[in-house]
């Protein structure tokens, strides 16, 4: 199976380049009711899955014995932009478990937010791994392993008890194996795992619902999604395609975008599991064929995300000189 064209973009009244890749929508029984290319080859869905990962500090009891807000919650489930609200945060669940921000091993990262990398140089400050968009993922793991009473030192190997413990919750929500045959490293240095593209969706179809899940995961997934809803701000920031989804939408889509043009995205009404792979990596037309794919199968008529899927392009001058669009076999 070849990829499919999921987003033209153009210049005037020209299409200037595309972005080819696959599309897929899957039912709670792995169902297949939409597709575009090849999407059953394994892609990373890097982080796309956190709130898969985030399932375990949940269901365990972690979050309620550390009394976890909504708040660090749906930063558990984030790629934030590093503003002080999420570094805050992050710090905030760290407290919580007894941990200092040194014991993160994301890495440390120069914040998204261009506002708030230039308030740090103003300053004469450095980022840290609070920055990190990974942050609030990481102090996730911390608290589960520290509730746990595991040291979390190398949290971040594939050996050790609490990536064990979130690897095996993915595994089981996506019906995958995972192990070094399929296993690379993140971009923040945990595991990632290459996965079809429609097992990823079929997680996302049960993240949703609870369909498949254990009661204890149904009712973490729930919960996961209630936070988000609550707090989308947490799980990007200013400016950020899952803020703007999620807050045009509220509970009815839970939304996170990956690294490399990955997306993936449940519709909890309907019990539909969204994935997207852009080849080429570019999230732009990841997001667009997202958006796409949300306004095909939940026809929400909303000017918000009309407006996601059909983003302007202006030049250093303001102007506008063209727009993305989703191609024609992503438009119901």
């Amino acid at each position: 199976m070849t990829d499919a064209v999921l987003v033209e973009v153009t210049r005037g009244d020209w299409v200037e380049s595309t972005h080819a890749g696959a599309a897929v929508v899957v039912d709670t029984a792995g169902r297949v009711v939409f597709g575009l290319g090849d999407y059953e080859a394994p892609v990373f869905p890097r982080s796309a899955v956190k709130a898969l990962l985030a399932l375990p500090l949940v269901e365990t009891g972690a979050a309620d014995r550390l009394g976890l807000t909504d708040a660090e919650l749906a930063l558990a489930c984030s790629s934030h932009s590093g503003q002080l609200e999420h570094t805050e945060t992050a710090a905030s669940m760290l407290r919580k478990a007894g941990r200092e921000p040194e014991c993160l091993e994301c890495g440390v990262q120069w914040p998204k937010y261009e506002p708030s990398a230039q308030a740090l140089v103003r300053q004469g400050l450095l980022p840290t791994a609070l920055n990190n968009n990974c942050s609030g993922k990481h102090s996730g793991f911390i608290c589960l392993a520290c509730d746990s009473g595991v040291d979390p030192t190398g949290y971040i190997r594939p050996d050790h008890k609490t990536m064990q413990t979130v690897t095996a919750a993915l595994a089981e929500v996506s019906g995958s194996k995972l192990d070094e045959r399929n296993r690379a490293t993140d971009g923040c240095s945990i595991p990632t795992y290459a996965i079809a593209l429609r097992a990823q969706a079929l997680a996302f179809a049960r993240f949703g619902t609870g369909a498949g899940l254990s009661a204890d995961r149904s009712r973490a997934a729930a919960r996961l999604r209630r936070a988000v809803a609550a707090h989308p701000f947490m799980v990007g920031g200013t400016d950020r395609f899952d803020t703007a989804l999620m807050e045009a939408l509220g509970a009815r889509v839970f939304s996170k975008t990956g690294a490399e043009g990955v997306f993936c995205v449940a519709l909890p009404e309907l019990g539909l599991g969204i994935a997207v792979k852009c080849r080429d990596g570019a999230g732009r037309g990841a997001e667009v064929a997202t958006a796409a794919l949300v306004d095909r199968f939940l026809k929400p008529e909303n000017a918000k995300l009309h407006a996601l899927m059909r983003p302007k392009l202006v030049n250093w001058n303001g102007i506008e000189v063209g727009r993305l669009r989703p191609a024609i076999g992503l438009l119901g």
